[in-house]
């Protein structure tokens, strides 16, 4: 007879179900499989700044929300792990039914990415499913899993994520759950998922942690070293994390001579290496996740000096189409291997930079070589041909290889060149920077060359004369003749800016005598030029004219359009400061045409502030803003602050003319302003008489003279007699009005006499109807009467707006 066992046919099926169907019936009871509720790490102290990153967190887990994936990414070594441990901390009890950590191992090691359908077994057995019945097929347990989560309040972490394909099954989906993601990854392709982007810590909340982590108290004298410590860590927990622990465990370390070891080590990454959470343990572990040409670009990258690069540069570095480079970079960024800066510019981390320029040490010198090669090529290229859009005269073109760079940039407009210097000067600088360093001495010449003209118009002065100065030096040293011609052209046109008129006329006397020399009649014609500037600011006009028109003559007989443009404008000047002010306006219009024609959109703004210039001295004041403000659209759509700052100072002129005193001391006075930050001791002369005839004409007599005597000061330091002769006037007008006369007369006479030596007809005129004028209240009305007349025919022999009045203010007084 059969004994009979109750629930033995319920124990077949349960066999039965695990599969357990060719051997023998087990019928012993299992226990029940025992719930796992809380698996987090726990939590640390030392997580600082994050409390913005922190609050995204915890507020996604509001009753009512709409988020149900955080996917926390950043750089190897940021800290993710301590923020969501942080956070998971801080949502605890609001998940009572299972608060779950995950080490999915992306970046583990010694360890492979965690399986998906690994993890999930682990899951379902901490939900309290027997192993036994759980599924076999990836699809099976990601069903099971989010059946068993359905309806319940779980917390799920899944740290250190490779992709979203390793994530997407982990992911529970009842309304109550909430997933926060760690990756080095920028996990755009998980749908719904709120990004949380960790960047590392501002400098203060890396002293912070620092110190923290140290055992340190903070004192004043350690502080400089600390903030050393702390940026030669790129402000990156981790690396702060290790070299704050060495310290902890050092207490005879000052901190003081560890800032000074760490920043005097070659091996920066080798100073943070504690075992297996050593930052460029970290780092490899990124890298190698990389296929082989991303990781030849990224080491790459790691020779690139300067802060920051394109598409465009890239791919000079790397060899590689600009297409493929932009795709490659952005590849690099998804996996925070590289930032970026603004659209389409990344940068690498420091101790990112440092780890790739130590592996790329390991390929080949020549590989290295022709890369750097490549890059400068690319550099020198681009500069060039944006300083040549923005030039005022030709420059001799330096050898820069046959082959235009496949990746270079077109640059086809002004606005265009300015930009690209604009963003790129610093990787030409850094690059100069390096080429001098490793003896690279043509392409140091002509880096400094391509820089020319933006360290120019930007107002960057000092640093370009320290630059220029060095290109003479090595250019010489080479014995490359046109080289060191060209950058003692370029020391005299910064020496100009910066009113240094006799050192100004040496260099272009030295560079003229090169320019013969080798035969070079562009540098010859530009030297000449250079030469006639100087004699036109030193207000010597007969000899500017003639060095003008020798320019104008070589320019012609070389074809060179540019030059010739640029020599007549400023000839025109020079006419006009003797007063020929039909002459003037001629050689203005023959310039502006040359430039339009030429498409020089940035030398056609001088052109029409120059006619501006001359039509509002002869008295049409409409006609002369319409000019001013066309001239003022175009250079600040390029970006040429002195020429932006000209035209302002010639604009508040008129509308002070006009009687808008307000809006001429705005113009005024943002002039100024720029003057003073580029050094340009002329324009700011000219924007402070300017402003205190304002301050004149709006009856404020003792703020006029401050400011006159100023401006006086200036253009005596600076030689410039035209400027003095003209604030003279000035300064004679105001003590007229104040009641001074005699000190008014001797203004306006030594004004008159400084006119008649460098032949200014309009200060002259203007001496001698200020001089008249102080006569007539001193009682001698009889030469008061031969200057006035003396001054009508002045004004009306050049056409000035002044004559009515004064030939008004001589009937008056008859």
């Amino acid at each position: 007879m059969t004994e009979f066992h109750p629930g033995a046919n319920d124990q077949a099926r349960q066999a039965n179900i695990a599969g357990d169907n060719d051997g023998p019936i087990n019928m012993q009871m299992t226990p029940p499989q025992r719930t796992v509720t809380d698996t987090l790490p726990r939590d640390i102290s030392t997580l600082v700044a994050r409390d913005e990153e922190l609050q995204w967190i915890v507020d996604a887990a509001e009753p009512g929300r709409t988020v149900s994936v955080c996917a926390v990414d950043g750089m190897p070594g940021v800290g993710k792990t301590a923020l969501v441990t942080r956070a998971a901390h801080r949502l605890a009890d609001q998940f009572p039914d299972g608060r779950f950590f995950v080490e999915l191992n992306a970046h583990t090691p010694g360890q492979a990415p965690a399986e998906p359908i690994d993890v999930l077994a682990g899951l379902l057995s901490d939900l309290g499913v027997d192993p036994r019945v759980v599924p076999k097929s990836l699809q099976d347990r990601r069903n099971m899993w989010r059946t068993r989560s359905a309806g319940k309040r779980v917390l799920l972490i899944l740290d250190d994520a490779k992709d979203t394909a390793q994530i997407e099954p982990l992911l529970p989906t009842g309304r109550q759950c909430l997933t926060l993601v760690t990756s080095r990854r920028r996990l755009i392709a998980l749908d719904g998922a709120m990004s949380v982007p960790l960047d590392p810590l501002t400098p203060r909340a890396a002293i912070e942690l620092f110190y923290a982590l140290a055992r340190r108290t903070p004192t004043a004298s350690d502080t400089v070293a600390a903030r050393k410590i702390v940026w030669l860590c790129g402000y990156l927990p981790l690396a702060i994390v290790l070299f704050a622990g060495r310290l902890a465990h050092h207490p005879a370390w000052t901190i003081a001579a560890t800032a000074i070891e760490f920043a005097s080590a070659r091996d920066r990454l080798g100073e943070l290496d504690v075992g297996e959470r050593a930052v460029y343990a970290a780092f490899t572990m990124s890298y190698q996740d990389l296929p082989a040409h991303q990781q030849r670009l990224f080491r790459r990258l790691g020779l690139h000096p300067g802060p920051d690069i394109d598409a465009s540069a890239a791919a000079a570095l790397d060899d590689i189409p600009v297409s493929t480079a932009r795709r490659e970079l952005d590849a690099l960024y998804t996996v925070h291997l590289i930032d970026e800066t603004a659209p389409g510019r990344y940068r690498l981390h420091d101790l990112l930079r440092d780890y790739a320029r130590t592996l790329a040490e390991e390929d080949p010198a020549h590989e290295r070589s022709q890369a750097v090669g490549r890059l400068f090529h690319y550099y020198q290229h681009t500069a060039h041909v944006a300083g040549r859009r923005l030039a005022r005269v030709t420059r001799p073109r330096p050898d820069l290889g046959a082959v235009t760079p496949t990746s270079a940039p077109s640059l086809d407009t002004c606005s265009e060149s300015m930009a690209w210097l604009g963003t790129d000067h610093t990787n030409l600088l850094a690059c100069l920077e390096y080429a001098v360093a490793n003896d690279l001495v043509p392409s140091a010449i002509q880096l400094t060359c391509g820089l020319s003209e933006f360290l120019n118009l930007a107002g960057l002065w000092p640093e370009a004369i320290a630059l220029h100065e060095r290109a003479v030096g090595l250019a010489h040293d080479i014995g490359d003749s046109l080289d060191e011609a060209n950058a003692l052209y370029n020391l005299g046109e910064i020496r100009v800016w910066t009113d240094d008129y006799p050192v100004a006329a040496g260099l272009f006397d030295r560079a003229l005598a090169i320019y013969q020399r080798v035969g070079n009649r562009v540098g010859e014609a530009n030297s000449l030029f250079g030469l006639g500037l100087v004699r036109h600011l030193t207000s010597d006009y007969p000899v500017a004219r003639r060095l003008y028109q020798e320019a104008v003559a070589i320019y012609r007989d070389i074809s060179d359009r540019l030059g010739e443009a640029t020599a007549l404008n400023e000839l025109g000047r020079t006419w006009q400061r003797m007063g020929h002010y039909s002459t003037a306006a001629d050689l203005y219009r023959q310039a502006t045409m040359i430039y339009q024609e030429i498409g020089s959109t940035a030398n056609e703004g001088d052109a029409l502030c120059n006619s501006g210039w001359v039509t509002h001295t002869i008295g049409d004041y409409p006609a002369a803003i319409d000019l001013y403000e066309r001239a003022l659209t175009i250079v600040q759509d390029i970006g040429r602050r002195l020429s932006e700052s000209d035209i302002l100072n010639e604009l508040g002129t008129i509308q002070y003319l006009v009687g808008d005193y307000a809006a001429a001391t705005v113009a005024l006075r943002k002039a100024n302003t720029t003057y003073c930050e580029m050094g340009n001791r002329l324009g700011e002369a000219n924007s402070l008489s300017n402003l205190g005839w304002v301050q004149f004409l709006t009856g404020s007599y003792s703020a006029a003279a401050d400011l006159l005597q100023r401006a006086l000061d200036i253009y005596r330091e600076t030689n410039t007699r035209f400027g003095e002769a003209e604030v003279l006037n000035r300064i004679g007008r105001v003590l007229i009005d104040s009641g001074d006369y005699p000190n008014a007369l001797r203004a306006h006479v030594a004004a008159l006499r400084l006119a008649r030596e460098i032949k200014n007809p309009i200060e002259e005129a203007r001496g001698l109807d200020g001089a008249a004028r102080c006569r007539i209240q001193l009682g001698d009305h009889t030469a008061a009467l031969t200057e006035l007349r003396d001054a009508i025919t002045i004004y009306r022999r050049i056409g000035a707006a002044e004559a009515d009045s004064t030939e008004s203010y001589l009937d008056s007084i008859q």
